[in-house]
């Protein structure tokens, strides 16, 4: 099934609208730069190994229903045999297609780690897999466990090579509609303007809540459950948080339509990457890849996006993005 198909099933007007609504993406604008507070940086990817020391990459957002992506995961490869590999959501709509991914890169990293991100939750008509809301996450965590592959339901496992120690902590939170457009004050408002827009993510057709009567709601229930997790990890060890979308707003300020914003987060968050020690925060959903720092944090954006996107760049799409240790200088 195309995009388009997509779209005409979800009921948006046009397989244009359906890329640009689902992803948020588009060239970023001078309208809601970060203040001088916060530093960023465009990012192509390092693809650099680090000698033979042990690394922790992340790549999201791989979108393997376009064929050219597909063969980007076919080519990835560790760049050594004990590097860790982080994959921050959105890689597949269907249950076997996520299957192939997180296979072939489980069988080439010492370790997978996986957090959820909107599509891996759709039920869509072309998926065998007809299972919604809380029933679906489920499945797509014990397919993860037949894999090998960690969940946000498994323990954290600890990084100890350089840059380390630092727990990896997978996240799954969604989000409330707290994140609301410019002139809204409630979640109503901000759905009618982004009606109004024509710019209303594709979730709304696709992603169920159940048995959660709304998204907030289950939204919620995650953050109860993921707040509980991450109090247990040790006061003195950093963490590396990963989650689909970011913890904090501000990455949302160079989105070209700001009322998709609603779909990517939750402001319950806000303090997380301070609360929690983050040493990183890895996201994606906004296929926009970049650095930002955020009150001393990085925060990586790691898509790959779909190819209209990707092409328009420089950097050779699908390359990994060094976490830890750090980013080489310069």
């Amino acid at each position: 099934m195309t995009p388009a198909d997509v779209d005409r099933r979800a009921g948006y007007r046009s397989a244009a609208a359906y890329r640009m609504i689902d992803t948020g993406g588009g060239p970023e604008t001078e309208r809601g730069r970060e203040a001088a507070t916060v530093t960023v940086r465009q990012i192509g990817g390092d693809g650099e190994a680090t000698g033979t020391a042990p690394t922790l990459w992340a790549i999201s957002d791989l979108h393997i229903a376009y064929p050219e992506n597909r063969q980007i995961v076919a080519d990835l490869a560790a760049p050594a045999p004990q590097d860790w590999l982080i994959v921050a959501g959105d890689v597949a709509e269907t249950i076997a297609d996520v299957r192939w991914a997180l296979a072939t890169l489980r069988e080439r990293f010492a370790e997978v780690i996986w957090s959820p991100g909107n599509h891996e939750l759709w039920t869509t008509a072309h998926d065998p897999v007809q299972l919604r809301g809380v029933e679906r996450y489920a499945h797509l965590v014990d397919l993860c466990r037949s894999l090998d592959v960690r969940t946000p339901e498994d323990p954290y496992l600890i990084w100890s090579g350089a840059g380390g120690p630092a727990a990896v902590a997978p996240l799954f939170t969604l989000y409330d509609y707290s994140f609301l457009p410019p002139g809204t004050g409630t979640k109503a408002e901000g759905l009618a303007y982004a009606h109004r827009t024509g710019i209303v993510c594709t979730d709304e057709a696709m992603l169920h809540p159940d048995p959660f009567p709304t998204r907030e709601q289950w939204c919620w229930q995650r953050l109860a459950e993921t707040e509980r997790r991450l109090a247990e990890v040790g006061p003195q060890l950093p963490t590396v948080l990963v989650n689909h979308y970011p913890l904090v707003r501000t990455p949302m300020d160079v989105l070209h339509y700001p009322e998709f914003a609603m779909w990517c987060g939750t402001d319950r968050t806000a303090d997380w990457h301070l609360r929690y020690r983050a040493a990183v925060m890895v996201y994606g959903h906004l296929h926009i890849p970049r650095t930002t720092v955020y009150d001393g944090v990085r925060f990586e954006e790691v898509s790959v996006g779909y190819p209209r996107e990707w092409r328009r760049r420089l950097a050779v799409p699908g390359q990994l993005r060094r976490i830890l240790p750090g980013p080489q200088p310069g």
